[in-house]
């Protein structure tokens, strides 16, 4: 006579199947995947270790004002995104320009700029 095999699950593992449920896997293919002997038994676990027993999903009521502020600001994000990325690029292609005037010049461009030159008399008052 052959023994029956009980499988016992932790805590950590049941909790693992409940939010992967909640994340939208299927009670059967949990079941699958993981070999566990019933979907009863994943409805249990469901029911003792969800949020709220059942998966949520999020309901967003808005006026139509609402909904035209919003698109608004999407708008005006993508609009300051293009012009982040515009200034990036400027900012890019400056450096570059003053490395290679630099480099043509045999001065440092950068630590010198605005200083006066040793060699020219100062104007009185700068």
């Amino acid at each position: 006579m052959e023994k029956e095999i009980v499988k016992r699950y932790g805590q950590a593992f049941k909790l693992q199947v409940v939010r992967e449920y909640e994340g939208g896997t299927s009670i059967y293919q949990l079941v699958q995947k993981y070999g566990i002997g019933s979907h009863l038994t994943v409805k249990r676990w469901i029911d003792r270790y969800s949020r709220a027993g059942y998966r949520s999903e999020l309901v967003v009521i808005q006026t139509v004002d609402d909904q035209l502020e919003v698109k608004a600001m999407k708008q005006r994000i993508a609009e300051l995104e293009k012009a982040l990325a515009d200034s990036v690029l400027e900012n890019q292609m400056l450096k570059a320009t003053v490395e290679v005037a630099s480099q043509s010049l045999g001065i440092d461009l950068k630590k010198n700029f605005g200083k006066p030159s040793s060699n020219k008399p100062q104007r009185p008052g700068t």
